[in-house]
């Protein structure tokens, strides 16, 4: 299940797909095939005298991979505009929300490089429901992440829901058509689930039914909660008196404030848990409180005065442990 705690993304080497093929970033989808098929009698590595010739074919061969498709170049086009070869790269979080794809088998595991598989290393719309029958063929199954609102998790939501379709025009060009859908967003999903709207995928064939669209649940950032499964998390400010003798403070939770004791001699990180006090649910996550100690500012004569009094008062060397 994805979490909206994430580890920090590896950077990898952009690459320029539209340089390696030598085209323009408004070429046709013909002139991207003819130009791929030059490149790849030049550096087939069974004809090639080229030194570097099978490492070009397999560049070469990914660059097509990607502009060959127009969703998969539609992507590209989105997030690649103002990068350049070789610079240093991570994609921004969520570039791909609201995207919708019915690309399906993107090859071998390690047939591309990290940059491919950092934008399309997941299974993005795997292609089913397709068996043929004569001329009837059920649609494909359509794919896209959105972005909802926690609060709509929380209380369940109708919400309308704009989604970009890559198509081709007449001469060949890659474009973007937008479509919006009213979605019911469930009460308790979370993220990584998937909607299910049946019947909204690619069109069938000889009467046959549409494939239906899965959207991928991803929540937006809130200002107080963060999301891992089915728990939430909230960090609270307490003043060091709070955390050193206990106390019993006022805790914002998704069904309203309630009263949290600190125990005495809390330390910073602490995790204190409310139970069922998370994303609802039949067994509904728990909302865990991190504590956070924050100093007053000595922003005053009173208040240095009362930070000289306890340096004086407690002779407290908080690096005892480090041996210097």
């Amino acid at each position: 299940m994805i979490s909206t705690i994430r580890p920090i993304e590896p950077a990898v080497e952009f690459k320029d797909y539209y340089k390696v093929m030598g085209v323009a970033r408004d070429a046709s989808q013909d002139e991207i095939k003819r130009a791929y098929r030059k490149l790849a009698r030049k550096y087939h590595p069974d004809v090639s005298k080229e030194r570097d010739a099978e490492a070009r074919f397999k560049e070469v061969g990914e660059a097509y991979e990607v502009l060959k498709d127009p969703e998969r170049r539609a992507a590209y086009d989105r997030l690649a505009s103002g990068w350049k070869e070789g610079q240093e790269f991570r994609p921004p979080p969520d570039w791909d929300a609201g995207f919708e794809f019915s690309v399906g088998d993107l090859g071998e595991a390690g047939a591309f490089s990290d940059f491919f598989e950092s934008l399309f290393g997941r299974a993005r719309g795997a292609r089913a429901g397709t068996a043929r029958s004569g001329f009837r063929a059920r649609g494909q199954d359509h794919h896209a992440k959105v972005l909802v609102d926690l609060e709509d998790s929380l209380h369940g939501a109708t919400r309308p829901i704009t989604l970009r379709v890559p198509e081709l025009t007449p001469d060949g060009h890659v474009t973007t058509r937008e479509h919006t859908l009213n979605v019911r967003i469930p009460k308790g999903v979370r993220e990584g689930q998937q909607i299910r709207l049946t019947g909204q995928g690619g069109a069938g064939m000889g009467n046959a039914p549409p494939g239906d669209l899965f959207l991928e649940v991803e929540f937006r950032p809130h200002p107080l909660y963060r999301a891992d499964g089915a728990d939430l998390y909230l960090d609270l400010p307490v003043a060091p008196w709070e955390a050193a003798l206990g106390a019993t403070v006022k805790v914002p939770t998704p069904a309203g404030p309630v009263d949290l004791k600190v125990p005495a001699g809390s330390r910073q990180g602490r995790k204190l848990r409310l139970k069922a006090r998370g994303i609802p649910a039949r067994e509904p996550g728990d909302l865990y409180v991190v504590l956070q100690l924050t100093l007053p500012p000595a922003d005053s004569e009173a208040s240095r005065a009362a930070y000289r009094e306890m340096e004086a008062r407690l002779k407290f060397n908080p690096r005892a442990g480090l041996g210097v």
